[in-house]
């Protein structure tokens, strides 16, 4: 019984996950070329992938960005949701909603707009800086790309994060709180001794998530590189190579295997660290 219950999900599964996938493993195998046509190269296009300076430079702009983004995302969320939690006033619905509003605007819209607020031609950006007689930094140059980008991704899922530790602050005991007033704890400590690690399976569930997302950047860069020209390359992150080998050279076959490549990255660095906080059951007990 338990078997049918799952049937319609699996079929789902597998024709639009595993079937894919698959197909794509097996056409990583394989290398086309003009004369010679289509040839079987075992593992080869995985061996020029892990030698390619183009896929390489990607990986380690996205570990660069990760370990920026991921600390930054995760005090961000954490900030306002114990703020949130701490403060029960009529707005506190209003306050979550429009925290959590960024998270619901898809994120070609959103990197749109903030492009459209970073341009130093027609953004008010420039319009603000000029009234002080200065020039509105451009977040669009090679400079400071890796901080526009910074801002732009800390605002989309931010609001998504802070609703996961909302929801796990709410789910502690109360009388916890009321024990700590009674023993002479004000609301920082009750916030930094109590909160925190109790929330902390919540916080590692988040950095998970958001070591796993980080690594497969691309939809705020690939929306970005039209606006940032010269800043944003077709190798800027792995997902971007792989995207412009595939669907703009027609290299499938490569384009397929930096995209197992970089899965193989993100299950390496995944893995490395649940092992080494399985037995802690959180990184801050």
């Amino acid at each position: 019984m338990g078997w049918i219950f799952i049937a319609p999900f699996g079929i789902v599964f597998s024709i639009f996950l595993i079937a894919p996938l698959a197909y794509a493993f097996y056409l990583s195998l394989f290398k086309k070329a003009l004369i010679g046509g289509t040839q079987f190269v075992w593992f080869d296009n995985y061996l020029k992938a892990f030698t390619d300076d183009s896929f390489l430079n990607g990986v380690w702009f996205v570990v660069r960005f990760s370990i920026v983004l991921i600390p930054l995302q995760m005090l961000v969320s954490l900030v306002i949701a114990l703020v949130l939690d701490a403060v029960v006033t009529r707005f506190t619905r209003f306050s979550r909603l429009m925290v959590f509003l960024p998270y619901a605007i898809p994120a070609a819209i959103g990197a749109l707009m903030w492009g459209f607020l970073y341009s130093d031609n027609f953004g008010p950006l420039s319009d603000l800086f000029g009234l002080f007689g200065q020039t509105a930094p451009d977040f669009l140059s090679p400079d400071l790309i890796f901080f526009g980008l910074l801002n732009v991704v800390t605002w989309q899922w931010a609001g998504y994060y802070m609703i996961i530790l909302y929801a796990a602050l709410q789910g502690i005991d109360p009388s916890i709180y009321e024990a700590a007033r009674i023993d002479g704890a004000n609301a920082w400590q009750i916030a930094v001794r109590i909160k925190v690690p109790m929330v902390s399976s919540a916080l590692l569930l988040i950095l998970v998530f958001a070591l796993i997302g980080t690594l497969q950047f691309f939809n705020e860069p690939m929306m970005l590189k039209f606006l940032a020209a010269g800043s944003i390359g077709p190798d800027f992150t792995p997902n971007m190579y792989a995207y412009q080998q595939a669907f703009a050279l027609a290299n499938f076959n490569y384009g397929s295997a930096i995209s197992f490549a970089l899965g193989f990255v993100v299950f390496v660095c995944v893995y490395i660290f649940m092992f080494a906080t399985r037995k802690r059951g959180g990184f801050l007990r």
